[in-house]
């Protein structure tokens, strides 16, 4: 993390590339020309930051180099203090290491820092424990559930918020990595949208998930653009690990799989520019694209659209209370609940049929990703959400 810098005989921290270097966090002049920045965006009318690693800032460089570090929360309240605070602006942090009780610190009104964080602990389910993530573990819908309705329940919502997310530019698509991105790959893309986005938290959708795109797998390291991914083949090949394998692990977890221009149509580069891309589109762009979505009444685009009204027209998508059901391990159900109002959601989160038992008579669908009125089994990620008495 330490580079030599011959111009000045001097090493400088960074803990990404060698290109980022580490801001000084500790020197006040520093923090005031980032303040001077966010203002300077601020007065332009924007509605928000999203911050990166802010979990890291607090960190003293001369002892351990650790997430949140000692100075972390009072640089916050600084931050807030000298420039959002008191405005209507969004906020959210990106927290790898936040625990439901962290998170209560950066969003709780009462400590003026965050409005949310991003939190990261689902996004870890798929690698083995104490390694990197390049470490493939089996996907575990159990697991899945147990870590979902923790953070539904052990975060404070009268005092403090969460976000809701299955994808960003660091994650693989939720489609190819949990779901199925084949057969089922409009119906397992609902699936993850209607569960997600009827649990408690603000969610968010990342460019192509409301279209379903999916991971694009390359069979060289030369087809990488991604610098994470290209040091850990280097890396891992000097040890002696067959490049298949690693060609995989960069398949299944490689930033590039989300990074690729948005399929917009069937002309050259997927309609994303007439020049040339930073990285090649995937093939599937001939048939997965926005333009062919917005042709089809029942695509991934609807439900999100679905579940995007749903959201403004019912508070108890907002303000409801949560409680998970027993279920076998491959379905999630749970109850939202306001006042005399409940609802139930339930998804099946594997590619194979799932027993259920509806715990009460269906008043009406609200939505779901297959036609028909469910019954006692659930179909290959079958999921629905329902009124009940």
């Amino acid at each position: 993390a330490w580079q030599y810098d011959a111009p000045t005989g001097q090493y400088y921290l960074h803990l990404f590339g060698k290109g980022q270097p580490d801001l000084n966090w500790a020197n006040p002049a520093v923090r005031q020309a980032i303040y001077r920045m966010m203002n300077f965006w601020i007065e332009k009318g924007i509605g928000g930051f999203r911050m990166d690693v802010i979990d890291l800032i607090g960190k003293n460089p001369d002892r351990e180099i650790r997430e949140n570090g000692p100075q972390l929360h009072p640089y916050l309240r600084e931050m807030n203090q000298a420039t959002f605070g008191g405005t209507d602006l969004m906020t959210v942090g990106e927290t790898w290491g936040a625990t439901p009780a962290i998170a209560q610190q950066y969003a709780d009104p009462r400590h003026h820092e965050l409005s949310m964080v991003f939190q990261f602990e689902a996004m870890q389910l798929d690698q083995q424990p104490g390694k990197e993530k390049w470490d493939l573990k089996a996907f575990d819908p159990a697991a899945l559930k147990q870590v979902l309705a923790k953070w539904q329940t052990q975060l404070d919502y009268a005092h403090g918020w969460n976000s809701l997310f299955w994808n960003n530019h660091d994650l693989p698509r939720i489609v190819s990595r949990w779901g199925d991105d084949g057969r089922y790959r409009e119906r397992s893309a609902k699936m993850f949208a209607i569960l997600l986005h009827l649990l408690r938290g603000t969610p968010y959708i990342y460019q192509g998930e409301e279209i379903g795109m999916t991971n694009t797998p390359v069979t060289d390291i030369a087809e990488v653009n991604d610098l994470e991914s290209r040091n850990m083949y280097q890396a891992r090949l000097a040890q002696g690990v067959p490049r298949a394998a690693l060609l995989h692990a960069i398949n299944v977890k490689g930033r590039d799989n989300a990074r690729r221009p948005l399929q917009w149509d069937t002309s050259a580069h997927a309609g994303f520019t007439t020049g040339t891309p930073w990285l090649g589109v995937n093939p599937n762009y001939k048939t997965l694209n926005v333009e062919a979505a917005l042709a089809a009444p029942e695509s991934v685009f609807y439900t999100y659209q679905q579940l995007i009204a749903l959201r403004h027209e019912h508070d108890i998508v907002v303000h409801g209370a949560f409680t998970l059901l027993a279920t076998v391990p491959g379905v999630m159900a749970y109850y939202r609940t306001l006042g005399t109002a409940r609802w139930l959601v339930v998804a099946n989160l594997t590619a194979t049929i799932q027993p259920f038992h509806l715990p009460a008579p269906l008043k009406q669908v609200l939505i779901t990703n297959l036609p028909g009125t469910p019954g006692e089994t659930l179909a290959p990620y079958q999921t629905f959400a329902a009124v009940i008495d």
